[in-house]
């Protein structure tokens, strides 16, 4: 990828015979992507002279020769660069002082203070060192740590830069003399590979029981997939951590598995050996598959094949789709050619915690879960789980960015000082800016105990280190219980508070490019408002600089504060109290809803006396509130499930809708009781629910077009961007957006980053970056 060009240029005064000498600086992912062997090699190709070497601001390189090789150079270098290197700048000296080189060799690295590089994600295993892993005659035939210069694990596995194998976790393993000569033969595959190793001098895997006792078998991978095969879980270290493995065909280790993580309906990830596979269980459009057989290796959300029956129903119940992946490592390709059918590989966790990542952490936290271990000595330095991601509108849009992603920078529209967002509470992702750069961290997850607050803490730690980072300024959310918010503000410094659907705006802004004033629409769950209420069906005008709230939901009572995300069926009382009054006692009667009469009572009487009652414009409780009303889900088991259950049972083709009104106030605020009431008609008619439900996401559909209208006739603003979790419903997404488009709107949406709350750490740096510059 060709980048900016700094410099004077080659002037033509020479002629081609005369010697002259260049001073080049690349920067951007130069390092661990095979940059130097590649430098080397086109310098011979020349018949240049020089060095090159890793510096801590990214490749430096010195090079002579006659005035049109060395123009050739120069051009080859951003026309033809290795695969995987991005460069974004390269700044050339010329007219320099001839040094008389008579060779060109690479160096010793330059380690600079102050000065960062770009570092590369975790790429993975390529084609080449596939074919050598299933090739008998190969030295490193069947070896589970296979890798080169274009492939293998990056971020995952450094400590500091410049990216040398002594600031790895592999600096622990000295390499053999085959190796070693690999290493420095500028003509190989492995030439300067920081982590390459073989059988001899490498990583091991051991395989261990759940009490920590080893089981002796000579082949352990072959061992490990017998175990599987039989229905046991393998907890199996990865790249950023470890997974648990089951057979994803056994129904009984798959509900096994759930009950001893506590994850009663969340789906489960899949990994599968090939897109053959893939396609007897799931359709496969080609935009889904090249992003499948992408070297980042995300999971993608796949819609089910109704015709196939080969996945456990309790990998993903409720839901149309299954996350699949396929295999990253040269590991997991040795795992399921021999179990040769597809697994569960779910992150290593208890539910709500993060991904262990060491042995004796792992074997503590999981040994109740996994039956077997399967292990290996090279350390994991920065835990990191798997992306998840879907197409939408034709390209990947991120549900959760990890592994493959991190620690990757997204160019900003904004350039200035050194910030530190902190995020949210749940799905939690932190972000740090330097220049017009914002390094967005890897997936930490919602901040509800310690584990996940310390892995929150060193990863921040870990950012700055990497990339010689020392932010005077500290952004978070306006909540002041979010333990992001806490310690943002034991920090340090300058302190920035922004509101949390003003970060959701600017983080889709952010990633768009646009710095123009725009109309918001931010559906999610929960946001501390303003107003020290529950926002979340919110139209909003703004940019980096400030917002106006134009529009809501009414606002209703949350009876039981927090419990009533858990459990919707308070949500669905609340809104059928606010459509029926007395008579939705009546109402829920006659529609047969199980829900406890005197507990319904006890929810009336705390709503009335505003005991533990919040007030929420949230368009996710409303959500959750239909959801239980058609009797979809009551209460949850993950973040989010009422509302992706009700969008699975939606039915297709569907065009009606249902009644609401708006009340001239500013904000104006949107009532949903002839919504409730709509859908309480058509119970009691016997309408399918998938109709149902078809109408309900179509009413809400037509909501955000009137409003956006009503919007721009009153600023002329004529740009919508869609941000919020509610917004990674791809129906109500595509529905939205089409009928947005048909009415004359531009409209932003989210690819690069979650439209979730893990993307808002970007947006309360964005707001921190334009104060700074205001």
């Amino acid at each position: 990828m060709a980048g900016k060009f700094v410099g004077a240029g080659l002037k033509p005064a020479p002629t081609a015979r005369d010697k002259i000498r260049l001073s080049i600086k690349v920067n951007g992912i130069v390092q661990g992507v095979g940059f130097r062997p590649f430098i080397y090699n086109l310098a011979h190709k020349y018949e240049l002279s020089g060095w090159v070497c890793n510096s801590s601001a990214g490749v430096e390189i010195e090079v002579e020769g006659n005035a049109h090789s060395l123009k050739e150079f120069v051009s080859e270098i951003t026309a033809n660069p290795p695969v995987l290197a991005r460069i974004e700048k390269i700044e050339v000296q010329d007219n320099l002082v001839l040094q008389g080189y008579t060779r060109f060799e690479i160096r010793e690295s330059i380690r600079e203070d102050g000065q960062f590089v770009p570092v590369s994600p975790d790429i993975s295993v390529c084609e080449d060192c596939l074919k050598e892993l299933f090739d008998p005659a190969d030295r490193r035939y069947l070896y589970p740590f296979i890798n080169c210069t274009n492939c293998g694990p990056r971020f995952t596995i450094i400590k500091d830069v410049p990216y040398d194998r002594d600031k790895t976790t592999m600096s622990e393993f000295t390499m053999c003399l085959p190796c070693k000569t690999e290493y420095e033969n500028p003509l190989n595959r492995r030439f300067h590979a920081q982590p390459n190793a073989c059988p001899a001098c490498g990583p091991e895997i051991s395989l261990f029981d759940s009490n920590g006792k080893r089981v002796d078998r000579q082949d352990i991978v072959n061992e490990a997939a017998h175990f599987i095969l039989q229905g046991f879980t393998v907890a199996i270290k990865g790249i950023g951590g470890y997974h648990l493995a089951c057979d994803a065909t056994n129904r009984e280790a798959v509900a096994r598995l759930r009950g001893r993580k506590y994850r009663e309906d969340k789906p489960f990830a899949l990994m599968v050996e090939g897109i053959k596979e893939i396609k007897a269980f799931c359709y496969l459009e080609r935009e889904e598959e090249s992003l499948l057989l992408d070297t980042k290796r995300p999971i993608i959300l796949l819609k089910k094949r109704e015709d196939s029956d080969i996945i456990a129903e309790g990998v993903a119940p409720g839901n149309r789709y299954l996350g699949v992946m396929l295999p990253y490592s040269p590991l997991h390709y040795l795992i399921l050619k021999e179990v040769k059918g597809p697994l569960v590989m779910t992150s290593g966790n208890i539910s709500d915690e993060p991904i262990a990542y060491h042995d004796s952490e792992a074997i503590l936290r999981l040994g109740r879960i996994a039956d077997y271990f399967l292990l290996h000595n090279r350390e994991i330095h920065q835990r990191t789980d798997d992306t998840v991601a879907r197409i939408f509108d034709g390209a990947p849009m991120m549900i959760r960015r990890s592994r493959g992603y991190v620690p990757l920078s997204i160019t900003l529209p904004l350039s200035g000082g050194e910030v530190l967002a902190c995020g949210g509470q749940l799905k939690n992702t932190f972000c740090l800016t330097r220049g017009n750069r914002a390094f967005l961290s890897h997936h930490i997850g919602d901040l509800d105990n310690l584990e996940t607050l310390s892995s929150f803490e060193e990863g921040i730690e870990d950012f700055k280190r990497l990339f010689h980072l020392r932010p005077k300024v500290t952004c978070y959310d306006l909540h002041p219980d979010y333990l992001s918010t806490r310690y943002a503000l034991a920090q340090e410094g300058e302190k920035v508070g922004v509101q949390h659907h003003h970060a959701h705006l600017t983080s889709c802004l952010g990633e768009n490019g646009v710095t123009d004033r725009v109309i918001g629409v931010i559906f999610d769950g929960s946001g501390y408002g303003e107003d020290a209420r529950i926002w979340g069906g919110e139209f909003l005008v703004g940019d980096f600089s400030s917002f106006q709230r134009m529009a809501h939901l009414e606002y209703v009572p949350m009876a039981g504060g927090e419990k009533a995300i858990k459990e919707p069926y308070r949500m669905a009382f609340a809104y059928l109290l606010e459509s029926y009054g007395d008579d939705a006692f009546e109402v829920i009667h006659s529609l047969n809803l199980r829900w406890d009469r005197e507990r319904l009572h006890i929810f009336k009487q705390i709503i009335e006396r505003g005991i533990n009652s919040p007030l929420t414009s949230s368009m996710g409780r409303l959500f959750d509130a239909v959801s239980a009303i058609l009797g979809v889900k009551e209460r949850i088991n993950y973040e989010g499930q009422a509302a992706v259950e009700m969008e699975m049972l939606a039915s297709h083709g569907e065009e009606g809708e249902y009644l609401f009104e708006f009340l001239d106030t500013l904000p104006l605020t949107i009532r949903v009781q002839g919504v409730i009431r709509g859908i309480i008609d058509d119970l009691i008619a016997g309408t399918e629910k998938g109709i149902i439900s078809a109408r309900f996401h179509n009413t809400i559909s037509t909501i955000i077009i009137e409003v956006c209208r009503w919007i721009r006739e009153k600023t002329a603003l004529n740009m919508a961007a869609l941000s919020g979790g509610v917004f990674q419903n791809v129906r109500l997404l595509s529905l939205s957006v089409d009928r947005l488009k048909k009415n004359g709107f531009l409209c932003l949406t989210h690819h690069d980053v979650p439209p979730n709350d893990g993307g808002i750490s970007l947006g309360q740096a964005l707001v921190a970056l334009k104060k700074l510059e205001e």
